[in-house]
């Protein structure tokens, strides 16, 4: 079992408690994508500090919020779009209804049903973040990305090549496939 922060564990246990009670109320589990899906899947090595979640019931969500002890931050230089823990330090936030825009389908949403003896919570599928990571990267403006990408890949060997290539194709425009993600000693 990897060692992940203790606060991060702390969020997470929280974040599952959190999907359990929005699936009690007939809606569907948020799902956790970016840098804490990141830090998740790369076993810690890799961490973040914020949770961006994915959720077409962003109200039912924030109602969840309020009950896990969640406060939106205020005052001079305390603006956030998101909602912040006191005991845990870090932030979470709706990001979007879908995962990158809809291009995820359920079938490609992991649930994690063994973490902690907790509730089950939802997670982008590693190929789909790794193909967000590869998005980032083309466009320019996240340049650190490409070794995200990279490290998730090497630290999964058994994902669906063939799915990513589709996957980072499309979020590259074109312009980048699975290939570009392998690590290779030159």
């Amino acid at each position: 079992m990897p060692q992940y922060r203790l606060e991060f564990t702390a969020a997470l246990e929280i974040f599952a408690q959190i999907c359990d009670a929005m699936a009690a109320r007939g809606f569907t589990r948020p799902v956790l994508v970016g840098g804490a899906a990141v830090e998740f899947y790369s076993m810690g090595f890799i961490t973040t500090g914020d949770f961006d979640l994915c959720s077409p019931a962003q109200d039912a969500l924030e109602e969840e919020f309020q009950r896990y002890g969640f406060v939106r931050p205020s005052g001079p230089g305390r603006a956030t779009r998101g909602w912040v823990h006191p005991d845990l330090g870090l932030g979470f936030e709706v990001v979007g209804d879908m995962p990158l825009d809809g291009a995820v389908t359920r079938d490609h949403i992991a649930l994690v049903e063994d973490f902690e003896n907790g509730p089950p919570f939802a997670i982008i599928s590693v190929e789909d973040l790794i193909a967000d990571r590869m998005g980032q990267y083309a466009s320019g403006t996240a340049r650190e990305m490409l070794a995200q990408a990279k490290t998730l890949l090497r630290l999964h060997p058994e994902a669906d090549m063939d799915y990513l290539e589709r996957r980072v194709r499309h979020e590259t425009g074109g312009d980048f496939g699975a290939d570009d993600v392998l690590d290779r000693q030159n």
